[in-house]
């Protein structure tokens, strides 16, 4: 490999010379503001007079055909300066400028852009990639007219020539300019690996996709004549088939993480997606033409995916609505799904149903809050788990059903009472608009032929979730709604009973229930189906809404309903649990676990944690050498592994003179490996534990049980919380709920003093739950500024959330803990909540009264 330094003219200068991008290297992707700093740039080496200016490096390999170079790295440099020194040859061949050096014209013409002793297709002498190629051509002879104007060639050849325009330096000087940027040219020998050269260029990753990585790997190795033919043939479609494209360059990389994921049941992090796929391609050694093929095979399953476009239309329907949805984390398993049908494993009928499987699972758990973190897991490990059972693909959609309905915790099928209660107490006008709009769609579509695209309706403006009770109300609601008005607005205002599709002007919104629905497009005279039963009544108070909120509950079971299959495999299976799962795990019995797809049998937790470690040490033997002999004890877990025998009573030995402290419970085991896997560098996920059965009841009994848990907290809670406020104070007319959290109204719409029992902790929360975000953002802000007043007032510190990301924010207090599915600590969780529900009345109200003078402070 040899390196100068030479000016980039001095790189292009040879009309025997060409310059080939080869098809592996992205398109062209400079924008104008690069071109503008570069222009910049050239300015002022004329302006302040400077000798030189560094333009960076560029690496190209000897094609073996006469002068010809391929581009490895630097294509972007190259083809913006032949766009410069186009501009100006095209700006004098129209005589738009005169140059004082009457040659200038004919010397950037001959010397830098093309062979004039060459036939026309083959006289230019950069030969761009794919689409730049013909934008670029298009430039030397077309009319602009011609020219293609959504390509970053045409785009930055006419910034250019409309400032060289604007003799910010004459063309000469601009021409003086441009022999003034040096390069490193390095050109590779024979004997060098362009590939590790390229990778040593970009080891940073700036500019490159992990895809564009991936496509260099893939083509960089071969032949030029077979790079040509393996783009064509392979690679150029995969990047169709992924979306691949100027507005998505992100589409191949997405792409090969599911693939990556299929193939080797785990999901590689968004920055090592080059990284594992070298990996996979070294560990099964498959040539690069069967790979390429491989994966050509896959990305037309995930065109698939992407497009929503099956044989079948319910199929495509409800695979367009988890695209909607953006539910990604399917994909892996529906890549699997697929492959099967294409093999002919699954039938068209099945294929249906297990789209609408993964639609109801995905949307109950959301509805129900179900942490999403065990997803990944879930749908990477599916179909094997599925497969497992007997051996057979037969029975596909039962199996599967089994599988969903017997995960538990935040693995879980939210079953019917569950998803009810949830759905009916939610705050749906609050939800992300995707999922909020989702909703209506599915209840006014469901079951008919008739289907209305309600989403884009929505998005568009022609329909809007209207308020039936509105969100202000008018004396004439008020009378309606009768004594209780206040307490029926807060708890039903935003939930679904309340809630419709409506297409009549928004100005109508605050209007009595009777000219909502006699109205013009009013619900009477709605074509939507919603509309149907709210059309048929006479009034709106709290009896219309909770026989639509029953109703409504009945329905949403239909559209979304929850499986029931007889399927039991005839060995018993057993319950599954990864390291990055936060699941307490005390007093089970591990009967096995698995690290990256290799299971063990082990005795116990202890022997589970000395086999893992020890698999972690043979893959680096640095960490925990450095761990066990540092004398810094301040390093993260140095007081957990020593080179000395003697230092733990309770040990397991690693390696020669490396021992591991072993005795820990199982909880504080689990954490300290999470902690070792973040040393190492290994995703938590990576490791699987499988338990023994501990005669555990069949999750249809204990999921009830957790939420009649919770009801049963909150009506033993509630007297103590509502004798602190006395009988008109926030929680005067709460009730019980199988939910995790009640409100405290204030007089301030969806502002509440929240109170949380949780399976770990109690909280209180003065939460701002508007559906306008910035109003919620004002109120903390407001609050936040007299942080320092609040927290010596309550003599503790409070935990800040102004949460940019979502709508709501909220202030909060915890106490850490305590369980509600502990009895025994339920009074000290009704007192706690008591106590700071009060402390918080009495002390942030009446800050925030000053802002809202509408919050009412109880006395």
């Amino acid at each position: 490999m040899d390196g100068k330094a030479k000016t980039i003219l001095k790189y292009l200068d040879g009309s025997d010379k060409r310059f080939i991008i080869p098809v592996y290297q992205r398109n062209y992707s400079w924008k104008v503001e690069n071109c503008k700093q570069l222009y910049d740039d050239l300015v002022k080496l004329i302006r302040y007079k400077r000798k030189l200016h560094f333009f960076g490096s560029l690496v190209s390999v000897h094609n073996g055909i006469q002068e010809e170079y391929l581009i490895i790295d630097g294509q972007q440099r190259v083809t913006t300066i032949s766009l410069l020194l186009l501009a100006m040859h095209n700006i004098l061949k129209e005589k738009k400028l005169v140059a004082t050096d009457e040659r200038l014209i004919e010397k950037v013409y001959k010397k830098y852009l093309v062979d004039e002793f060459e036939p026309s297709e083959k006289r230019i002498k950069l030969k761009a990639v794919n689409k730049d190629l013909e934008a670029f051509e298009r430039l030397f002879d077309e009319e602009p007219s011609e020219y293609i104007p959504n390509s970053d060639v045409t785009i930055n050849y006419l910034y250019f020539y409309d400032r060289i325009l604007k003799e910010e330096i004459t063309i000469d000087e601009l021409y003086d300019a441009v022999s003034k940027l040096v390069v490193i040219n390095i050109t590779v020998g024979e004997d060098d690996n362009p590939q590790l050269i390229f990778e040593s260029l970009n080891s940073t990753g700036v500019d490159l996709t992990e895809g564009d990585k991936i496509r260099n790997y893939v083509l960089m190795g071969q032949s030029a004549e077979n790079q040509e033919a393996f783009y064509k043939k392979y690679w150029s479609k995969i990047e169709l088939c992924t979306g691949n494209n100027n507005n998505n360059n992100n589409g191949v990389s997405l792409f090969v993480r599911d693939y990556l994921s299929v193939k080797r049941q785990a999901t590689p992090s968004m920055d090592k997606i080059y990284v594992v796929f070298k990996a996979y391609v070294n560990e099964t050694g498959i040539a690069m033409e069967e790979l390429l093929n491989d994966l050509l095979y896959y990305a037309r399953l995930y065109e698939m995916l992407l497009q929503a476009k099956f044989e079948d239309g319910a199929v495509s329907s409800g695979i367009s609505r988890l695209n909607y949805l953006e539910t990604t984390v399917s994909r892996p398993f529906f890549l699997q799904v697929l492959h099967l049908h294409k093999q002919g494993v699954l039938s068209l009928q099945d294929l249906r149903k297990i789209v609408a499987l993964v639609e109801n699972f995905l949307f109950r758990r959301n509805i129900c809050e179900v942490p999403t973190n065990a997803l990944n897991k879930i749908f990477l490990t599916l179909d094997r788990e599925i497969h497992r059972y007997d051996g057979t693909y037969e029975n596909y959609v039962e199996k599967m059903k089994f599988a969903l309905l017997s995960k538990k915790e935040s693995g879980r099928f939210p079953d019917d009472q569950e998803f009810a209660t949830a759905l009916s107490d939610k705050q749906v006008y609050l939800m992300r608009s995707r999922y909020k709009n989702y909703l209506f769609e599915r209840f006014e579509n469901f079951g008919t032929e008739e289907i209305k695209d309600v989403q884009k309706l929505i998005e568009t403006g022609k329909y809007t979730i209207e308020h039936i009770m509105p969100q202000t109300l008018t004396p004439a609601w008020r009378e309606a709604l009768g004594e209780e008005y206040q307490r029926i607005h807060a708890q039903w205002l935003h939930r679904l009973a309340n809630l419709t599709l409506t297409a009549y002007n928004s100005s109508y919104s605050n209007n009595t229930f009777l000219e909502k629905r006699d109205a013009e497009n009013g619900f009477k005279n709605s074509g939507i189906r919603m509309n149907q039963l709210i059309a048929q009544k006479e009034k709106w108070t709290e009896e219309e809404l909770q026989e639509r909120d029953g109703y409504m509950v009945e329905k949403a079971k239909e559209i979304w309903n929850y499986p029931q299959t007889d399927y039991k495999p005839e060995e018993k299976q057993l319950d599954t649990v990864s390291l990055d799962d936060d699941v307490d795990l005390t007093g089970s019995q591990i009967a096995k676990f698995s690290y990256k797809n290799t299971e063990q049998p082990v005795e116990s937790w202890t022997d589970m944690y000395a086999k893992v470690l020890k698999i972690l040490h043979t893959e680096d033997s640095s960490k925990l050498t450095d761990l066990a002999y540092t004398s810094d004890h301040d390093v993260e877990l140095a007081s957990h592994v020593s080179h000395e025998e003697k230092t733990f009573s309770s040990k397991v030995q690693i390696a020669e003179n490396i021992y591991v402290w072993t005795g820990t419970a199982t909880q504080y085991k689990l954490a300290t490996l999470r902690k070792f896997f973040a040393i190492f560098g290994v995703d938590p996920s990576e490791l699987v534990f499988y338990l023994r059965d501990k005669n555990e009841p069949d999750k249809t009994d204990t999921m009830p049980e957790r939420y009649g848990i919770r009801k049963k907290y909150w009506a033993f809670a509630l007297p103590y919380i509502q004798e602190k406020f006395g009988h008109d104070g926030p929680f005067s007319n709460a009730n019980p709920t199988t939910g995790n959290w009640i409100n405290g109204y204030f007089g301030v719409n969806n502002f509440a003093i929240s109170l949380t029992a949780n399976f770990d902790c109690a909280r209180v929360r003065l939460y701002f739950g508007s559906q306008d975000a910035p109003k919620n953002k004002e109120a903390f802000d407001f609050m936040y500024a007299h942080k320092a007043e609040i927290e010596e007032a309550l003599e503790t510190t409070l935990i800040w959330n102004r949460a940019d990301d979502n709508i709501a924010s909220f202030i909060a207090y915890d106490m850490r803990g305590i369980s509600v599915g502990n009895e025994t600590d339920w009074i000290q969780m009704a007192k706690f909540h008591a106590e700071w529900s009060r402390k918080f009345a009495d002390v942030l109200l009446p800050i925030l009264q000053k802002k809202y003078p509408g919050v009412v402070v109880p006395k």
